[in-house]
């Protein structure tokens, strides 16, 4: 057995979030695929983990960017050939206000545990009609936040804030931090959906 399939992410109560976290480490599949197809450049993949949809657009010619706060991950990118920098999504991002696409797979929304924020975070990075594509929980989930880490057969991260959020919730947050819902759909056993940036004059 790999170790990318000995990788756990759980949190405080037990709960695995993900237990196929070797996906992370795999080539984008069909349904991210689809996702990708949406995709209006230039894109930044946010929390881009080993860079697997920074090089799948890479290879299309789109001019990507993927951020990850974790070392590993960031290594990893680039081992494979990803434009990756160590970047929080919070902390300065070149070309704010600029980009075409936000990429927020693998549960991302959670990142920071305040879906809201970093929606409003993504407004910022950009320009109005720009996209953010983002990968929701499945309907027999509870959206919430709580504290999650990252388990493998070497390490254990220390507790850090995530959320989790059900497309039935997405409707008010999008439209609190500046979005609307273009599309809501299921992909195999994963939910995405299509954000537009709205003008701020809207």
């Amino acid at each position: 057995m790999s170790t990318a399939t000995l990788v756990r992410f759980v949190t405080e109560e037990g709960e695995v979030l993900n237990e196929g976290l070797d996906r992370w480490m795999a080539d984008a599949t069909a349904d991210e695929v689809a996702v990708l197809d949406l995709c209006v450049g230039p894109v930044l993949d946010v929390g881009c983990g080993p860079g697997r949809h920074v090089t799948a657009l890479g290879s299309r010619g789109i001019a990507v960017l993927g951020i990850d706060a974790a070392p590993s991950a960031v290594a990893l990118a680039r081992s494979r050939g990803a434009f990756v920098l160590e970047r929080s999504v919070f902390a300065r991002v070149p070309g704010e206000g600029r980009w075409g696409s936000a990429l927020l797979l693998d549960g991302n929304i959670g990142i920071g545990g305040d879906p809201s924020a970093l929606l409003c975070r993504i407004r910022e990075l950009l320009r109005s009609g720009g996209r953010a594509l983002i990968e929701l929980a499945g309907p027999a989930s509870v959206s919430g936040t709580m504290r999650a880490r990252v388990e493998t057969p070497d390490r254990v991260t220390s507790w850090f804030p995530w959320a989790r959020v059900r497309a039935v919730d997405l409707l008010p947050l999008a439209e609190a931090s500046g979005f609307t819902v273009e599309s809501i759909w299921r992909g195999g056993d994963r939910w995405f959906a299509n954000l537009s940036a709205r003008s701020s004059n809207d």
